[in-house]
């Protein structure tokens, strides 16, 4: 069940695909419009076969080239379109945790939202690309109850959905109230284990109990009890529980609103999105935000930059 926006392209020949990107790169100026048309149409799988006739044909790195040809964040999606999904992830989690500042809002956005099996794949891809242990770089650079938090997602442990123990959910609904609204100061550690452990429709029903018990959205109690990063953390790992693609239609919604765009989201989210469920993130955009996600692309970016993201969305919804 994919409900991306990028499938594979049919008829496909990588050859022809290799021959035309040369020619849009080669000798004075760059045919933009061939490069975005060819990589925006082409799902990743499809992408690594061109780069790899490419490489056959000419002697040359197309990533290497596309660096050279383009500039600005029309470059950055081109090249980010280039990498393999895992490969992707695991190179914006690096980014995040490089060099002075750690940027806690990569790491919450993907760790939040991948699933265990997604999560085991970039680790695995992580100490490949870079020899290194994923879980001890970003242990290094974090601390408290959002270190702990993101250390339990990164485990990959989470229960799988096998049929819900109402017993179980009244019990857990029970803990978080008590961890939470009735005591004085707040008990993070209940909240990470249930909330990073427990399968989606277990927590699905949690969360409606809890709504029963307490009178407030689980939402409302993160909100009022934890702060900082651990709170954005724990809302976002609750959002995903409810709907990762309305999740993801919020996340791009702020990424353009008000003054200036957070182009480094914007691209990450539309490339990572593009094949797996951008369609469902754009129903749950028009519906939370009376606008659709290509009017605010449209509106918000320029250039072939808006070109190639434009393609990417897949088109207006009414």
């Amino acid at each position: 069940y994919m409900r991306g926006t990028v499938t594979a392209f049919s008829p496909f020949d990588a050859r022809a695909d290799a021959e035309a990107l040369r020619k849009a790169m080669k000798g004075m100026g760059t045919d933009e419009e061939t490069v975005l048309k060819i990589l925006t149409s082409r799902n990743n799988a499809q992408r690594q076969e061109i780069a790899s006739a490419f490489k056959t044909l000419f002697g040359r790195d197309l990533v290497d080239d596309l660096k050279k040809e383009l500039t600005g964040k029309f470059e950055t999606l081109m090249v980010s379109l280039m990498r393999p999904a895992y490969i992707f992830d695991a190179h914006a989690l690096k980014h995040a945790i490089k060099g002075a500042g750690t940027n806690e809002k990569v790491l919450t956005e993907i760790l939040a939202s991948r699933t265990p099996a997604e999560v085991q794949q970039i680790k695995q891809v992580y100490l490949q690309e870079y020899e290194a242990n994923l879980e001890d770089k970003i242990t290094g650079e974090t601390s408290g109850h959002f270190q702990r938090m993101l250390v339990v997602l990164l485990q990959a442990n989470r229960d799988p959905d096998v049929g819900v123990d109402e017993g179980l959910v009244e019990q857990d609904a029970q803990v978080l109230f008590r961890a939470g609204e009735l005591k004085w100061g707040t008990d993070e550690e209940k909240f990470i284990t249930i909330l990073g452990t427990r399968s989606i429709s277990h927590l699905r029903r949690v969360f409606d109990k809890y709504m029963t018990i307490s009178g407030f959205q689980i939402e409302e109690t993160i909100d009022r009890e934890t702060s900082g990063d651990l709170e954005k953390l724990l809302l976002a790992v609750v959002k995903c529980i409810r709907s990762v693609p309305a999740y993801f239609a919020e996340t791009l919604y702020y990424s353009m609103k008000g003054a200036g765009t957070d182009d480094d989201t914007l691209i990450r989210v539309m490339v990572s999105r593009s094949e797996i469920d951008l369609l469902d993130i754009r129903r749950e955009f028009r519906k939370n935000f009376a606008k659709s996600l290509y009017q605010m692309i449209q509106k918000d970016t320029s250039g072939d930059y808006r070109k190639a993201l434009l393609l990417l969305c897949g088109g207006e919804d009414e």
